[in-house]
């Protein structure tokens, strides 16, 4: 087996884990267990939680002491076991301990993966500019391939979704251990203390107005980016209890449709470069605002029946509202920052958005769902949640034309995108 394919094979096992339960978890908490808003809005804070702190621990443990494949396989085996015991967890507090232990074994996986692929590509001479993306794109097939297995096996509202995922980490925890060596490279460096090591140097970015600004947008957008992965599958199955769409295909494989979006991302990856060129990065991030509003304002208007078309318009213009902002933000990261801490930089502009954005965005929204749009019979008001949803990206996307500086400078976009176009890798 090739470099190549052994590095596709583990893209696709690291997101197909991801892809198992990350869309369908609202249908099993809200359709099964019948538990409240609020609570489940702090099941999505765990992967913020998690994404603050674990990447950049896990990261000195794999640059310092062992093998980053080793503790790759570690911990994917560490999160099948937690993974497996999903399903015996019957009270919503006990859920969010779980699925914290979780996310504190999977998302330093996310970037140790990045690791051993840049480190397989390089000892084989390869560009790892041209060659990673192909690799990276077999992740999204995963997560696409895992929805899709999922819904078919009728396992949206079942705990069987959680041993699908269990399996499949297990099997990547094993199959880790095959693939090529990454040892440690800083054993032998004079250390350069816990604050380098964590990334807390960027926060010094934080004394130029402009970043200050972008990395307050980055927090903002960033409560939003999981909020259609959390209730996007529940919000679709809720149609079942209406006669007229109970047997449409949206109500009956909801995670199949929802599967159009990261679909959709893989192809607005490739309209990037044209993007950039023709708008730059401040319209870019502008475009994918704007996006945000139109993913849950059609939400908001859709239906499985007539309105299945607007659903389905939501799920194509994703692409663009994930890819747009992530891309465009890290590159923006990458032009601004001293080249000193450039890597650090990247680490706080996913801390913010996957970090204390996810952590914000979660909790509040199951707050907020759960005081104003839960009526007494437990049934939502989707219409006033995505509509909220939307004014929310609305006003930030006007906040945004107003208070963030930048010009345009046309420069070639096909060796910059291709540099930013892997480092939002850590979601899917």
């Amino acid at each position: 087996m090739t470099t190549k394919l052994r590095l596709i094979v583990m893209s696709f096992l690291q997101f197909f884990i991801w892809g198992s339960w990350l869309i369908t978890i609202g249908a099993y908490w809200f359709q099964t267990q019948h538990w409240s808003g609020a609570q489940f809005g702090a099941i999505f804070s765990t992967m913020g939680i998690a994404a603050i702190f674990m990447p950049s621990l896990m990261g000195i443990v794999a640059d310092k002491w062992v093998n980053a494949e080793k503790l790759y396989g570690v911990l994917h085996l560490l999160g099948g076991v937690v993974l497996f015991t999903v399903p015996l967890v019957n009270n919503p507090a006990t859920m969010f301990w779980v699925m914290l232990l979780n996310m504190v074994c999977y998302m330093p996986t996310l970037a140790l993966s990045i690791a051993v692929a840049y480190s397989a590509l390089k000892k084989e001479g390869r560009d790892v500019l041209k060659d990673y993306p192909p690799i990276r794109v077999w992740g999204t097939i995963g997560f696409i391939v895992a929805l899709w297995t999922v819904s078919l096996l009728h396992f949206e509202t079942s705990a069987n979704q959680f041993y699908v995922a269990a399996g499949a980490s297990f099997l990547l925890g094993l199959y880790s251990f095959t693939l090529p060596k990454c040892p440690p490279q800083l054993g032998s460096s004079p250390s350069k203390g816990l604050v380098y090591a964590l990334g807390l140097k960027s926060f010094t970015l934080f004394k130029d107005p402009k970043m200050a600004v972008f990395f307050v947008f980055a927090l903002l957008l960033g409560g939003a980016l999981q909020l259609t992965n959390a209730y996007g599958d529940t919000f679709l199955h809720d149609f079942a209890t209406a006669p007229a769409y109970k047997s449409t295909l949206a109500v009956r494989y909801p995670a199949i449709i929802m599967s159009i979006s990261q679909i959709s991302e893989t192809l607005f990856i490739l309209a990037i470069p044209f993007f950039f060129k023709r708008f730059g990065i401040k319209q870019v991030m502008l475009f994918s605002m704007v996006a945000w509003v139109l993913r849950f304002g059609l939400f908001a208007y859709g239906d499985p029946g007539t309105g299945l078309w607007m659903i389905i318009l939501s799920c194509i213009v994703y692409g663009m509202a994930f890819d747009f902002f992530n891309i465009s933000g890290s590159l923006f990261v990458e032009n601004q920052a001293d080249p000193a801490m450039r890597a650090s930089a990247q680490g706080l502009f996913m801390m913010m958005t996957n970090g204390f954005g996810a952590v914000l965005g979660s909790s509040l929204s199951g707050i907020m769902i759960e005081k104003y749009f839960t009526y007494a019979d437990g049934a939502k008001d989707w219409h006033g949640i995505w509509l909220t949803f939307a004014l929310y990206a609305l006003g930030i996307a006007v906040l945004f034309v107003f208070l963030f500086k930048h010009k345009h400078e046309p420069q070639p976009a096909t060796e910059s995108v291709a540099a930013g176009a892997f480092l939002s890798v850590e979601q899917a």
